[in-house]
């Protein structure tokens, strides 16, 4: 009897397996051409802040316009996947500052005066941030979005430079002197912070080789380093400084202690060469750091004026201390609750402005504008979700360098870029075009440390 019969997986029901491979193939490529370009909108909401900012224009900015397309594609590809986008503890973290928005706004005195700020708030710190865990899936990805910081950074630096070069910034001590890149007088603060980002993302490149990089990568890093090093000197932001300090500091300590060592008396060598070598504004950046350890005894009028901002806001907390005032809620309790000690506003010129009174709106504190306007339920709902994603983002580096992950600067930019978030917030708060950016950082380090299986992979 014969019994040459085929071996099981031969006959007819066994083809369309075979087909399979490649159609799964097919389906993946495109899948990755769809993520790509659906990091267009991202790569775009951070490169149009490079367009001069108008003063008074009004609208919509382009870059904010650019973070609405960015959601919709995320909501899209959500969508046509038809599956969890992430993990049910990802979202949650990183939702759970609604909670707080939400209350503020309902609890508030007049609840559709509030609701531009629920609005605002809940682009900035949940939308936005969603979206950028959406989209960015792997390491090529973060590494798109990093490089459009740095060269973001890089323009505004250089017309930032220039301005203190020719004397064509803004109004610093009588000279037209202070670098603020596009942004104009009356965000001073929105070049600092744009270079601030660009330098601590191009810093894991300037630190360390990534697996797999081109040579010219590491020398180019260290190049835009120094440059974003003296710009951001230049803006004289004082609490960019600290933020910065802090940042590269926990950046350079999670590289290893004996990187640590080398890097942190290269950047000492930096700065002594770029501002006492050269002589970059060497006085007047020795006379603003010296104004940091002055603040308390003898504060000058910018300072005065922030001190009795930050103890309004504590006013208005202790008298609403569970639900706050409501969103936007702080300027209509300011002078109730502010001594005589503050100023009507701060003086803004220079950079093709004429001389303009500034109102003081905000106490440049996030953490007491939380406190003042969502109260204890706000504030542990939103810092207490920055804090998870920090702290996620610093383990998630830790266990990736353990491992020796291909993905290792994409940890450290991260975790560099929320540090100095974190710590920037005691001393500033959202407002601006440069308000964008913190979403995308935001989400950034939120991608990095909640998105557990699926956090980026090697390109």
């Amino acid at each position: 009897m014969t019994t040459t019969s085929a071996p099981a997986g031969t006959d007819a029901p066994a083809a369309p397996p075979a087909r399979r491979p490649a159609a799964d193939g097919t389906a993946r490529r495109a899948r990755r051409t769809v993520d790509r370009w659906c990091l267009v909108p991202l790569v775009a909401a951070v490169l149009l802040l490079a367009l001069p900012v108008r003063e008074g224009s009004g609208g919509v900015p382009p870059a904010d316009l650019a973070s609405g397309v960015l959601v919709l594609c995320a909501v899209g590809r959500a969508l046509a996947l038809k599956a969890r986008p992430l993990p049910a503890g990802a979202a949650a973290v990183v939702c759970l500052p609604v909670v707080g928005l939400a209350v503020a706004t309902v609890t508030a005195a007049d609840p559709a005066a509030a609701l531009p700020g629920f609005v605002r708030y809940l682009q900035i710190f949940v939308l936005v941030p969603l979206a950028v865990c959406l989209l960015v899936r792997e390491a090529s990805g973060f590494r798109v979005a990093i490089g459009a910081f740095v060269l973001l950074a890089l323009v505004q630096g250089a017309i930032g430079v220039h301005q203190y070069l020719t004397g064509t910034g803004a109004s610093y001590r009588g000279e037209e002197i202070r670098a603020v890149g596009t942004f104009g007088p009356g965000d001073v603060m929105g070049m600092a912070t744009v270079v601030a980002y660009g330098l601590l993302a191009v810093l894991p490149y300037a630190l360390r080789t990534a697996p797999g990089a081109p040579v010219w990568l590491r020398p180019c890093a260290l190049a835009a380093t120094g440059v974003l090093f003296l710009a951001l000197a230049l803006s004289f932001s004082r609490g960019s400084w600290i933020a910065t300090s802090a940042a590269v500091l926990v950046v350079v300590l999670l590289t290893g202690a004996r990187r640590a060592a080398r890097t942190l008396g290269t950047l000492v060598a930096l700065g002594v060469v770029l501002v006492g070598g050269f002589g970059v504004g060497s006085a007047l950046v020795s006379e603003r750091l010296s104004s940091v350890t002055h603040v308390a005894s003898a504060p000058d009028r910018s300072v005065n004026d922030r001190y009795t901002l930050w103890a309004a806001a504590g006013r208005v907390w202790r008298e609403h201390p569970v639900t706050g005032v409501g969103l936007k809620g702080f300027p209509a309790h300011r002078d109730g609750h502010a001594s005589i000690g503050l100023s009507s506003g701060s003086d803004t010129a220079g950079a093709g402005q004429q001389f303009r009174r500034q109102e003081l709106l905000s106490p440049h504190n996030m953490y007491l504008l939380v406190l003042a306007e969502q109260g204890l339920i706000g504030f542990v709902a939103l810092v207490g979700s920055w804090l998870a994603v920090l702290a996620g983002a610093v383990c998630a580096l830790v266990r990736a360098r353990s491992r020796g992950g291909p993905a290792v600067d994409c940890g450290l930019a991260a975790v560099g870029l929320m540090t100095w978030q974190t710590v920037d917030f005691l001393y500033a708060d959202i407002g601006g075009p440069s308000t964008v950016l913190t979403a995308v950082v935001c989400g950034l380090a939120a991608r990095w440390a909640l998105s557990g299986a699926e956090r980026p992979a090697a390109a």
